[in-house]
């Protein structure tokens, strides 16, 4: 969800961009943004996506289901899109009209992103085996449970 909609209630096309580039990057990597998480780091798939692509290991971002049939060339092309339209500030973000013509273009020169909209790490600590309830202990040792919808 594009983060000027979650924190105002704002919608516009920039917003569906921020969808497409989260459903691209999904696609590339076989995995849903929606609860996603690294059990050591607690990184979003958005996050995981921009720091494998600025430390130039964008294909280890890759479903190993498609590695060995897809060109490696477009999968980078398509991660570099994915993280051009999840940008932070709208404004940042292309349309789409510009992101067809970026996949469809091999000689497009593509920006260089910023670091993505909520790169916020989460405590994987707090979650549970399946990640549907979150517990929080406080200081009294109660427990608080919130049960996330699928």
């Amino acid at each position: 969800m594009a983060l000027e909609y979650a924190m105002q209630g704002l919608f516009s096309v920039k917003s569906d961009v921020f969808n497409f580039g989260v459903l691209l990057l999904e696609m590339i990597s076989g995995r849903k943004n929606n609860g996603f998480h690294l059990q050591e780091h607690g990184e979003s798939l958005l996050t995981l996506a921009w720091k494998l692509w600025s430390e130039g290991r964008s294909l280890e971002l890759t479903d190993p289901s498609i590695k060995e049939s897809c060109h490696a060339v477009q999968v980078v092309k398509c991660i570099h899109i994915g993280l051009l339209c999840i940008q932070e500030d709208p404004i940042d973000r292309p349309t789409m009209s510009p992101v067809v013509h970026m996949l469809g273009a091999d000689t497009t020169p593509l920006t260089r992103p910023s670091l993505p909209a909520f790169s916020v790490r989460r405590n994987v600590r707090t979650l549970n085996p399946i990640g549907l309830i979150h517990k929080t202990s406080t200081v009294n040792e109660v427990t608080l449970s919130d049960v996330s919808p699928r």
